[in-house]
């Protein structure tokens, strides 16, 4: 009955969060990450040391599957610049293999600080950004190896604080001049390989401390994983759609000051 009533929650967060990949990009994990957190302590599925780590590779994991479903969509209305995403999918793939198993080696403590202070500066480039007007100096994207170097970066924090990656690409892409539309889409497609390479890392890492017979592969906890992915597929497409009816600068307005709130419960608990 315990397991069954965590996936319902699950399943009520993954419908939002499905929703809010396809609008802004964001894979997902900014508001995955401090919700799970929360429910895995309500039910006491793990010590509390372990909680973080978890939460952040579970919502990595339903990534693959939210992303996957948001990128289709931005795919089929044109909205993925392929010529660039191979470069910027090389980057995100080796920054979170990498990250993947850096974060199990890096105390609780510190793997929630650095979550929360991420989310903090996220939301405040979120606001930030949708007060501006779009006047902003035309700049050449970087060449190549520039820009894998630079998504390399990206993706290994993404991989580390559990997000998809849109929060920290989609600023980057928007600062060379990528148009919004298609630096969402990017960032949906390259959410896909950050969710499983970082996953790869975690469930690799996290096999020595947490077992299959209690639910978990690695540091992925499936039934929660199960419960986000059975909605959040179904609303990111509706998210997308949305993007071209939705006052999306108010709705990051409104998000961001969630994610200021989030930040702070998490660095304060």
């Amino acid at each position: 009955m315990t397991e069954l009533l965590l996936i319902i929650y699950c399943a009520l967060l993954g419908s939002g969060v499905g929703f809010l990949a396809g609008l802004l990009g964001i894979g997902g994990g900014l508001v995955i990450v401090p919700i799970l957190s929360i429910i895995l302590l309500h039910f006491a599925i793990l010590p509390p040391d372990q909680v973080v780590i978890v939460a952040i590779a579970t919502s990595l994991a339903s990534i693959l599957f939210t992303s996957t479903s948001s990128a289709i969509a931005h795919h089929k209305n044109g909205n993925v610049p392929w010529d660039l995403a191979p470069w910027i999918m090389t980057g995100v793939a080796l920054g979170a293999l990498i990250s993947g198993f850096l974060a199990a080696l890096l105390p609780a403590n510190v793997v929630r600080i650095v979550f929360a202070v991420s989310v903090a500066l996220i939301a405040l480039k979120m606001f930030y950004s949708s007060t501006q007007k779009d006047n902003a100096k035309t700049r050449n994207m970087p060449n190549n190896v520039v820009l894998t170097f630079l998504t390399t970066i990206t993706g290994g924090l993404s991989a580390m604080i559990g997000i998809g990656g849109g929060a920290l690409l989609v600023p980057l892409l928007t600062f060379f001049s990528l148009d919004m539309k298609k630096a969402i889409g990017c960032a949906s497609a390259c959410g896909i390989v950050i969710a499983l390479f970082g996953s790869i890392g975690y469930i690799t890492s996290g096999s020595s401390y947490l077992s299959i017979s209690d639910g978990f592969a690695g540091f992925v906890y499936l039934p929660a994983l199960f419960g986000i992915v059975c909605t959040s597929w179904f609303t990111a497409p509706l998210g997308a759609k949305a993007t071209h009816h939705l006052p999306v600068p108010t709705i990051k307005k409104i998000f961001s000051v969630l994610l200021l709130a989030m930040a702070t419960n998490m660095a304060m608990s």
